[in-house]
C-alpha cells in the first residue's frame, strides 16, 4: 500500500524547482540528471566541478532526510538483476528520448518546451500502463 505524505511531497517538490531553478538562472543550465551524469562521465575535467557537486548532493541529501525523520527515504524491495534490467532500459530510454524526467518533466516544462511537453506524456503515459499491466494483468502487488 501507498503512503500518502503530502506535506514531505510538497517540501520535496519545492526543493526539486528550486535546485533547478538555482541552477538555470546561476549556470544557465537544465538539471538532467541524465546528461548531469554523462557529461560529468565523459568530462571530468574543466566545467565537471558543478556536476559531481550536484550528483553527490543527491544521495547526501536523501541522507539528511532519513537522519532527521528516522526513516528510509527509499526501500527497493527488487532483486539486484532486476535493478540491473532497470537501470539498462532507463539509460536507454534517456537516450533515446534525449533526456530524463527531470530534464523533460521538471525543467523543460517550466519553460514551455513542446518537445519536453511531448516526452513527458509519453513516458507518464508509459509509466501509466506498465503500472497497471505489472499489477493487474500480472497480478504483483506493491
Amino acid at each position: 500500500m501507498t503512503e500518502f505524505t503530502p506535506v514531505s511531497a510538497t517540501v520535496g517538490g519545492l526543493m526539486v524547482g528550486l535546485s533547478a531553478g538555482l541552477l538555470l538562472l546561476l549556470r544557465g543550465r537544465i538539471a538532467g540528471i541524465s546528461g548531469i551524469i554523462g557529461r560529468a562521465l565523459s568530462q571530468p575535467l574543466g566545467d565537471g566541478g558543478w556536476r559531481l557537486a550536484f550528483l553527490v548532493g543527491l544521495p547526501i541529501g536523501a541522507a539528511a532526510v532519513s537522519l532527521a525523520t528516522g526513516r528510509l527515504v527509499v526501500e527497493v524491495a527488487a532483486s539486484t538483476p532486476v535493478l540491473v534490467a532497470a537501470g539498462l532500459l532507463v539509460g536507454f530510454g534517456t537516450q533515446l528520448g534525449d533526456g530524463c524526467t527531470s530534464g523533460h518533466g521538471v525543467c523543460g516544462i517550466a519553460r514551455g518546451s513542446k518537445r519536453a511537453i511531448a516526452a513527458t506524456l509519453a513516458f507518464m503515459t508509459s509509466g501509466a500502463i506498465t503500472v497497471f499491466a505489472v499489477r493487474h494483468l500480472l497480478g504483483a502487488s506493491s
